[in-house]
């Protein structure tokens, strides 16, 4: 990098840039797409650009609200939430789905999309998805920063009970990347696909 080179203290958060930068730099953000029950029987699915695997045994996931929205009202009553794989071929769906609208209004229904049941959770996914996982909650928290307050950030986190796997994305026992093409945030208003170009590298040994 030259010595040039934009710099700035995030106190101030003085970039002098059209828009904070911050989360363009943070992506690609793979997009978890939440789905939850009320008590009530009322269906919820939102979108979280904070979102990610952070253990594989357990396999553990997260997502981060900002603010305290439905999805975590629903999990905190219920303990159970889905993330379906955001693809895209339902990118426009998924858009649709972020609308904010009073509590008890169902997104599935707003981004026609097809709630269905999950198996050992009860919490609907994305029908048409290509993949999704069934979730009970571990932790929820409110994550604190250098001056010991807590962020206006619920983090959720659960662990994987079940998993969906559509067996048109399935080629030679792996998830083909190229025709799952999973959705990324990244910043602004702008989004990636992740199959539009695929490539493997081996870790290299030591020594």
């Amino acid at each position: 990098m030259t010595p040039d080179a934009l710099f700035y203290e995030t106190a101030e958060n003085a970039h002098g840039l059209k828009h904070d930068p911050f989360k363009a730099i943070v992506a690609p953000r793979p997009i978890g797409w939440i789905g939850t029950k009320a008590t009530d029987g009322r269906l919820n699915l939102s979108p979280y650009s904070f979102f990610n695997a952070v253990s594989d045994r357990p396999k553990l996931v997260m997502f981060s609200s900002s603010g305290h929205k439905d999805s975590v009202t629903n999990i905190e009553a219920t303990g159970v939430f889905t993330c379906s794989l955001a693809s895209r071929h339902l990118a426009e769906e998924m858009n649709a789905s972020s609308v904010a609208v009073p509590y008890g209004v169902d997104e599935f229904d707003i981004a026609k999309l097809t709630p269905v049941a999950g198996r050992l959770v009860d919490a609907p996914y994305v029908g048409e998805a290509h993949a999704a996982l069934e979730c009970r909650a571990t932790q929820i928290l409110r994550p604190l920063g250098l001056d010991g307050r807590e962020s206006d950030n619920w983090v959720v986190f659960g662990e994987v009970v079940g998993i969906h796997i559509s067996r048109e994305i399935l080629k030679d026992g792996m998830i083909d990347m190229a025709v799952a093409r999973p959705l990324g945030r990244m910043g602004y208003m702008d989004y990636c696909d992740g199959g539009a170009e695929v490539f493997a590298m081996t870790r290299p040994k030591a020594g």
